[in-house]
């Protein structure tokens, strides 16, 4: 062979091979690391708004469609999931939470549910016979209705039967507690110890002993007596937390309370491989004002916990309490005792001051408000932001909003405020119709939990579950936003049946309302090409059935990042 020949025969190869080469290479790039097929997609993308395929690489949608296109991008390495005609949904978000609450809870007595006293006390009995000893007995769960017209707890009931053990136990909305004479005698509660700001200890009326019952911040005392949770067992509710999140199709959450200090901790699970929940984590702004170390503590956190796992742009106020015990902030009286109206936790210009400085600084705002009075001093609050800062796009929220007036209904809209609300806080039950609406009364238990009134008049709203006082368990939320009914159909014409949303609407709520309500829309909450792979399979098409069951919705598969974090056994 001559020089020139062997030359040519060289470059031959050469041209082969780097063909050869560029074409794996391009193959490589183009092949998805997981495609789903044969799905019943709802993308909630409006130009296409139903699908059957999508494909995934690394943390990302590359393709939504049909499965002859979408499965091109499949090689021998692709990761195939069969939908098998089961729906897919984009991960839900739960827009208001305690995770650390939440998980914490999951390890100790659960009374939710109970019918009665003897109830309570049972249960209590049982998990005492599984962890003996004279250490606290902590749970929670419990609601108003199952102590009749008194509406509230007395320490007698846990005196019965634990003496000498001290029991703690935290109403179903966490602003009520429940201790025996044990548990206040450790917190040094006496028949002269004062109510503190924002608390009440409620008092025999004819001893003035101490009931047991302690109203909003009363229960300070005895939280402070209780044991401190070790990192260790921190670390392992959280992973529990998770896992359980993940098992209900929650792919982020957005905490409203008592994670921030821990945000260490989240850190450290993420380091580790263990975090397959996004988190939106807001820091607590106590009353009555703010001070400079809350700036700085804020501040510094979000310098360090800003992306698409752990974000710390936010803040939380809390305004007022809730109906059933009286501490929400009405503008007129309550029904049922017209001596009450509830107070506000802050002075209106001290809030509204807080407000439009870090409104200035560019977080995002979250305000607990539940009386009508704590809501319109928030939407004030608001206002006065966007007039000083000339700020746009600000997306302040109003948490829970279970009464608002008929003129402050359009305000949300015209505000760009987002009605931040939990379906199922509204379930039609002995304690939201026998106890929450005597309180109301008829007027505002009209304009209950009015997310519909809210958007038909222009404002955005978005779901979430305030775990531990629900369940985060979304499909139960879902369905009450659907029926506002109870799983057995009461009351017959549903509780204030103007508010019902359709199925399509109320999973909006919980994924692309979510996700604007968060300032992430732009890269999730919906479906389509270019968004953070987060998306789940479940069991039955919400979109067919009877809404009464959609509350028996299992989730088959949660990825979360492109990585499937959830898969279940069944079929």
């Amino acid at each position: 062979m001559t020089a020139r020949r062997s030359h040519f025969v060289v470059v031959i190869l050469c041209v082969i091979l780097l063909a050869v080469g560029s074409a794996r290479a391009q193959n490589s790039q183009s092949a998805a690391d997981i495609v789903v097929l044969h799905g019943r997609i709802y993308t909630l993308d409006s130009r296409q708004p139903w699908a059957e395929a999508l494909a995934i690489r690394g943390d990302k949608i590359v393709a939504v469609g049909d499965d002859a296109s979408v499965g091109k991008f499949r090689d021998h390495n692709t990761k195939v999931i069969d939908a098998a005609g089961q729906l897919v949904l984009p991960g839900f978000v739960d827009c208001h939470i305690h995770f650390m609450d939440g998980s914490l809870s999951l390890g100790r007595v659960n009374l939710e549910g109970a019918k009665d006293v003897s109830e309570i006390q049972q249960r209590l009995r049982d998990y005492a016979a599984k962890h003996p000893g004279n250490d606290w007995l902590l749970g929670r769960g419990w609601d108003y209705a199952m102590f009749g017209a008194a509406a509230l707890p007395d320490k007698k009931y846990l005196d019965e039967l634990f003496p000498d053990r001290p029991v703690f136990l935290e109403g179903y909305d966490g602003h009520t507690y429940w201790a025996n004479s044990k548990a206040l005698a450790l917190a040094g509660i006496t028949r002269d110890t004062p109510d503190p700001p924002n608390g009440v200890i409620v008092r025999d009326p004819t001893t003035h002993e101490a009931t047991g019952a302690l109203k909003e911040a009363a229960q300070d005392a005895v939280a402070k007596a209780v044991p401190e949770v070790t990192r260790a067992e921190r670390l392992a509710a959280l992973r529990a937390g998770i896992k359980w999140a993940n098992e209900n199709g929650l792919t982020r959450v957005h905490s409203a309370g008592q994670d921030f200090p821990q945000l260490e901790l989240y850190d450290e699970l993420r380091r580790h491989g263990d975090l397959t929940l996004r988190f939106y984590i807001a820091y607590f702004m106590d009353p009555p004002e703010m001070r400079p170390q809350d700036v700085d503590a804020i501040e510094n956190a979000r310098k360090k916990y800003h992306d698409a796992w752990i974000d710390t742009n936010a803040v939380k106020f809390m305004v007022d309490g809730v109906i059933e015990s009286h501490t929400a902030a009405m503008i007129e009286p309550y029904s049922d005792d017209p001596s009450l109206k509830g107070k506000l936790f802050w002075e209106p210009a001290k809030y509204s001051s807080a407000v439009v400085e870090l409104d200035k600084r560019g977080l995002q705002l979250f305000t607990h408000a539940i009386g009508e009075l704590g809501v319109r001093t928030a939407l004030d609050a608001y206002q006065r932001a966007e007039e000083v800062n000339h700020t746009s796009d600000r997306r302040p929220r109003i948490e829970h909003i279970e009464t608002v007036t008929a003129a402050d209904i359009p305000r949300f809209g015209k505000l760009g405020v987002i009605a931040s609300m939990q379906p199922l806080h509204s379930y039609p039950n002995t304690d939201t119709l026998d106890v929450w609406a005597r309180n109301a009364g008829q007027d505002r238990a009209s304009r209950a939990w009015s997310w519909k009134s809210i958007a038909d008049a222009g404002g955005r709203y978005a779901f979430g579950s305030d775990w531990p006082v629900v369940t985060l368990n979304p499909w139960e939320g879902l369905q009450t936003a659907v029926t506002r009914q109870t799983r057995e159909g009461t009351p017959a014409s549903g509780f204030v049946p103007s508010q019902r949303l359709t199925v399509a609407q109320a999973v909006e709520g919980y994924t692309l309302g979510a996700a604007f309500a968060g300032r992430r829309e732009k890269t999730e909450g919906s479906l389509e090409r270019g968004k953070l792979a987060d998306l789940i399979i479940v069991s039955q098409n919400i979109f067919e059935i009877d809404p009464h069951k959609i509350s028996e919705t299992k989730v088959r598969t949660t990825i979360v990042g492109g990585q499937v974090v959830y898969q279940s056994d069944a079929k």
